[in-house]
């Protein structure tokens, strides 16, 4: 194993996911959904946390999993939470009342991105997190750094497409959109940004003030 093998290991195994969020990714790989990792949950969290965040939006629920962990980081935000599998959803709500989520703090809404958040109101947001179908990856991300207020973040898991985007023969249409999010969004004057390879990778965009 090298070095880099072995920190990765190591990175990943120091994480300790809470009880309720163990439980909410058991219940999300058994409707066969694709929660978001221990690793990027946790700097999903943190980020909530440091942003003192109030209210978060997610496109793609992962079942819960990415919802308990920005909560978690947050415990005083309300989250809304768009997918548009019906079943990912019910599992999300299940996942949220047993971990004793307020229902005041958490907001369903059954339907295709694309056709809901251009009704959302534009720079209401903390934080937007993005984990839907990646063929829509680039307007959902468009739709998230609308959305989020300056000094809010949009956070984009999955960008590394498990190896295919640091590989320069893939050229699938997905793997270009994500290379695109990291080599050309972050070099955008209106927002900083910065990439983690922890786990399936993590992109995080914050808007500044003077976009």
């Amino acid at each position: 194993m090298s070095e880099l093998d072995a920190i990765a290991r190591f990175a990943r195994e120091s994480i300790i996911e809470p009880d309720h969020i163990a439980r909410a990714r058991a219940h999300a790989l058994e409707v066969g959904a694709a929660p978001i990792s221990p690793g990027v949950g946790s700097q999903a969290a943190v980020i909530a946390a440091t942003t003192a965040a109030t209210s978060i939006m997610e496109i793609g629920t992962g079942a819960g999993v990415s919802g308990l962990w920005l909560l978690h980081g947050a415990p005083n935000a309300v989250l809304t939470t768009i997918d548009k599998e019906p079943e990912h959803l019910g599992v999300a709500r299940q996942s949220f009342q047993e971990a004793r989520v307020p229902a005041a703090r958490a907001r369903f809404i059954t339907g295709r991105a694309l056709d809901v958040l251009p009704r959302m109101n534009e720079g209401s947001y903390d934080i937007v997190l993005v984990d839907a179908d990646p063929e829509n990856v680039i307007a959902y991300v468009e739709h998230g750094l609308r959305l989020v207020r300056a000094g809010g973040t949009v956070l984009i898991p999955r960008v590394l497409g498990g190896g295919r985007v640091a590989d320069p023969v893939q050229r699938d249409e997905i793997t270009r959109a994500y290379r695109s999010l990291i080599q050309e969004v972050q070099a955008s004057p209106a927002v900083v940004g910065a990439l983690s390879t922890v786990n399936e990778g993590l992109l995080q965009l914050t808007v500044l003030a003077d976009r």
